[in-house]
C-alpha cells in the first residue's frame, strides 16, 4: 500500500468513528496519555461515599461517575452537549443517578445549598458563583481541570505558532474560587506525556476535543494532516503534553 493510500485510509477511519460520550476507548493502541498522579476517580469515589446529596457537572457520557461503587442517596449529573445526554442516562441508570440536560453557560437548575458535594472532571467552564450557590455550608467542590496550553504541540502542528495561553491557569481558578466565597484546600498540577501513533488517532481526537483546533475539519486541515502523517510515519509517534490540575474547595 502506498503512503498516500495509507493516509487516506487512516483519516477516513478517524473521521468515521463515533465521538459521542466522553470515553476514549477508540484510541486504544493508537494513542496514549499518562494519568495524573492523584487519581481523580478514586478521590471522587471516596468523597461520594461520605455524602447524602451530590452533583456531577459536565458528566459527558457519565463514564467516570458510573464507576462510583457507593453512590450517595441522591445523585444528579448535568450535561450540555445533547448527543451525550442519552449516553449518560444509559450509563448512570444502574447507579440511580438522574441526568439533567442544561444549556451551555446557563445557571444550574437547582436551588441554593442543594448539595453536599459537587464534582466535575474536565468542565468546559467552571461557573464558580453557581458552584458556591448550590453547595451547602461545609460542602466540597472537587474538580480535575484542563490546564493552560494542553496538547499545545498538536494545536501548533495543525494551526501553526500560537500566542501563550491566556486561560485555564490554576492561579485563575484559585482566584475565581475565592471570589465566589470558597476556600481552596488543595491544588495539584501535572504535565502528562501524550503520544499519537497514527494520523487517524489525531483526526478522531480533534473531532472529539474540539477546542484543540477550533473549527477543525479534515477538508480544511488536510495539508497539515498530511505533513503530520509523514512526520509520524518517518519519525515515530507524535508527542504532545496534556496539562491537568486538581482543585478542591470548601464553602
Amino acid at each position: 500500500m502506498t503512503t498516500g493510500a495509507r493516509f487516506e485510509e487512516l483519516i477516513a477511519e478517524g473521521a468515521a468513528a463515533p465521538v459521542t460520550g466522553w470515553g476514549f476507548d477508540w484510541l486504544a493502541g493508537r494513542a496514549t496519555e499518562e494519568r495524573p498522579p492523584w487519581g481523580y476517580a478514586r478521590l471522587m469515589a471516596a468523597r461520594m461515599s461520605t455524602v447524602d446529596v451530590a452533583l456531577d457537572i459536565d458528566t459527558g457520557g457519565g463514564e467516570v461517575l458510573a464507576e462510583v461503587p457507593h453512590p450517595p442517596r441522591l445523585l444528579t449529573a448535568t450535561e450540555a452537549w445533547p448527543p451525550n445526554v442519552p449516553v449518560a442516562r444509559a450509563n448512570l441508570r444502574p447507579i440511580g443517578a438522574r441526568v439533567v440536560a442544561v444549556a451551555a453557560g446557563a445557571p444550574l437548575p437547582f436551588r441554593d445549598a442543594a448539595f453536599d458535594l459537587v464534582v466535575s472532571r474536565h468542565p468546559v467552564r467552571t461557573d464558580w458563583p453557581e458552584v458556591a450557590r448550590v453547595l451547602r455550608t461545609g460542602g466540597t467542590f472537587l474538580s480535575q481541570q484542563i490546564g493552560p496550553g494542553t496538547v499545545r504541540e498538536l494545536s501548533e502542528a495543525i494551526m501553526g505558532p500560537l500566542p501563550p495561553p491566556a486561560q485555564r491557569h490554576p492561579a485563575q481558578a484559585v482566584a475565581a474560587a475565592r471570589a465566589a466565597g470558597l476556600t481552596v484546600v488543595d491544588l495539584r498540577e501535572a504535565t502528562l506525556r501524550t503520544a499519537f501513533h497514527d494520523i487517524g488517532a489525531v483526526v478522531w481526537f480533534l473531532r472529539k476535543v474540539v477546542w484543540t483546533v477550533p473549527g477543525f475539519t479534515v477538508a480544511a486541515h488536510r495539508p497539515a494532516l498530511a505533513r503530520l502523517h509523514e512526520r509520524i510515519r518517518t519519525g515515530g509517534p507524535f508527542v504532545a503534553h496534556a496539562r491537568r490540575f486538581l482543585i478542591e474547595a470548601v464553602r
